[in-house]
């Protein structure tokens, strides 16, 4: 097992990722740490909840890209409400809610992106229930890969330090997901991710100390 930790600790989804793109990842890294290593934190979920998934090796890639990329579009955001402590405002949260159409868009100017991937930038913040954004998609109408994104994503932020907020534990994200599986997230998929072992989550947690 720890072989395993140690080789977690070199992990970086960056060689997958096309020049151009780093380029933009590396602006992002600079502007908001926190938003950077949370993308690569999600493409590192991505990567150790794809085998579950059964995805071919060209689809996991894509998610574990995509993962990396979701939240590209922050770029745009101004760095005083990403960084912000304390609640938003409901003129703050407009702005934040434009990073999915503002990511997709950016990666659509370079012509060999994946559409998946794209799609997954664009969808991640859709909501089984149909309330979520940009486009309002529901059920199965979110791309597959934009679902497991969305499950991911809200993983990392609840077990990770926010500017307006303390980690919760892992029994508590897990409740979490549940409450909101066929609402908020894909329960199948919910479901699916909390029947990972006990080692997927010890990996997460000393790759996140790294």
């Amino acid at each position: 097992m720890k072989r395993l930790y140690e080789a977690d600790m070199e992990w970086d989804v960056r060689p997958s990722i096309k020049a151009e793109t780093i380029h933009w990842m590396n602006s992002l890294e600079i502007k908001s740490p926190r938003t950077y290593q949370h993308g690569v934190r999600v493409a590192f979920l991505a990567e150790k909840f794809a085998p579950a998934l059964q995805l071919d090796n060209s689809e996991k890639e894509m998610l574990i890209r995509g993962c990396f990329l979701h939240d590209i579009g922050k770029l745009f955001v101004p760095s005083r409400i990403l960084e912000q402590e304390g609640p938003l405002s409901d003129q703050q949260w407009k702005i934040i809610k434009l990073h999915p159409e503002l990511g997709a868009e950016l990666l659509l100017e370079q012509v060999y992106t994946e559409q998946g991937i794209v799609d997954l930038v664009k969808h991640h913040h859709e909501r089984w229930d149909g309330n979520g954004y940009p486009s309002g998609l529901k059920g199965k109408e979110i791309p597959f890969q934009a679902r497991v994104c969305a499950i991911l994503d809200a993983f990392d932020c609840m077990l990770t330090t926010r500017s307006y907020r303390k980690p919760v534990t892992f029994e508590e994200a897990k409740t979490e997901l549940i409450l909101h599986k066929n609402k908020q997230f894909d329960g199948e998929i919910v479901d699916l991710f909390l029947s990972l072992s006990e080692q997927m989550s010890d990996l997460y947690y000393f790759f996140r100390k790294r």
